[in-house]
């Protein structure tokens, strides 16, 4: 059977209440053909978290009804492995029982994570600029690093591709101490391989069909923003941290956004994302969407993300286009699913963009 994860908002709830209501669903779930794996309550975010193993959608929502007439605010298809890999555990903890009631099992663990996603240059981009052994040994050493300062500040790896990482921590300053031992550490080899790194916070279920997609996608998004071995964190990770140290660690080399800076940044990124096929999208159709003028379009591009709308659309169209090629994709097919009206304007810029054509990253890609 599927595996759901819904998520509660109860004003006020307590560690007691979600016990309580979880025990009451545990009471009459074969009725509705459904296991209730565990669940998370996070007190001060006023949510409760549920992990059942059921037939539909419906079927959850039924029995949380007759059980204690807490509907689901949320309710998402999910992986078992991808929620462990995150959060730890698709069980209940051990221990915790209720010392005033030994059949009421009590715990107040938070589903509340901050995300952090490393990437770095594309491989065969690295390859033809540092060439194939050197690119090599400088993801390696990336690895390495990686993984032994993930262990130290006891994050999680969730995900890992041949371009980085995303990587799940209990607290703020696990995951800042992580990501600054990373760039440390790497120095200048951070810079050769164009490590990135965006940190945000958030929930499992949040508006997206994955688990943490809002939060993993704009943690993404400030990955695409940060300058070679840069951190890029959003506006709440900034504001968790100064309450935790009295500080705030904007440099040179790790900076937050403001929230409506993030705000323009998520607005601006899913309308390139939402638009990415169509050749004809351009400044007056962002300037519609967004309700600005051109050159106030302009001055936000250039001074939030560093370049101008122009640049922007192509050179997210033009990286997209080496997640396609990847996919046994022709360079033809590619130039059009990308929103380039014609295959030679296409190589052209990609030529410019990365300095070899596409042509000949297909076949590198290939051999």
């Amino acid at each position: 059977m599927p595996i759901y994860m819904d998520r509660h908002i109860v004003p006020g709830i307590e560690a007691k209440h979600a016990a309580k209501a979880h025990r009451e669903d545990v009471l009459i779930q074969d009725e509705y053909g459904c296991r209730c794996m565990t669940y998370w309550v996070d007190e001060d975010r006023d949510s409760a978290f549920c992990l059942i193993d059921a037939p539909t959608k419906e079927a959850v929502i039924e029995m949380h009804n007759r059980a204690h007439g807490l509907i689901p605010h949320e309710i998402v298809k999910v992986n078992s492995n991808v929620v462990e890999a995150f959060l730890g555990r698709i069980t209940d903890p051990e221990g915790y029982y209720d010392n005033d009631d030994p059949n009421l099992k009590i715990f107040n663990d938070p589903a509340f994570r901050i995300i952090l996603v490393s990437q770095i240059k594309n491989i065969v981009l690295l390859q033809e600029g540092l060439g194939k052994e050197k690119a090599g040994k400088l993801i390696s050493l990336f690895h390495e690093i990686f993984r032994e300062n993930l262990q130290k500040y006891e994050g999680r790896e969730v995900e890992s591709t041949e371009n980085g990482f995303i990587t799940s921590f209990l607290s703020v300053t696990q995951a800042v101490g992580c990501a600054k031992a990373i760039q440390k550490e790497l120095h200048v080899a951070g810079e050769l391989i164009d490590l990135r790194q965006g940190v945000q916070a958030g929930m499992p279920v949040d508006n997206s069909k994955v688990v943490f997609g809002e939060t993993i996608k704009m943690a993404q998004y400030l990955c695409s923003i940060a300058g070679g071995n840069q951190i890029m964190a959003a506006s709440m990770i900034d504001e968790i941290y100064k309450n935790h140290t009295k500080e705030s660690y904007n440099d040179g080399l790790f900076k937050s956004l403001q929230l409506e800076e993030e705000t323009f940044l998520q607005t601006i990124m899913d309308l390139l994302y939402d638009n990415l096929k169509n050749p004809n999208w351009g400044i007056k159709d962002f300037c519609l969407e967004m309700a600005v003028s051109k050159s106030k379009l302009y001055r936000k591009c250039t001074q939030i993300i560093g370049k101008s709308p122009n640049e922007l659309i192509r050179e997210h169209r033009l990286l997209k286009s080496l997640d396609l090629l990847k996919t046994e994709r022709n360079v033809t097919q590619t130039s059009f699913d990308v929103g380039f009206a014609s295959p030679s304007y296409y190589t052209k810029c990609f030529q410019e963009q990365f300095g070899i054509a596409p042509l000949s990253y297909l076949k590198k890609l290939k051999g």
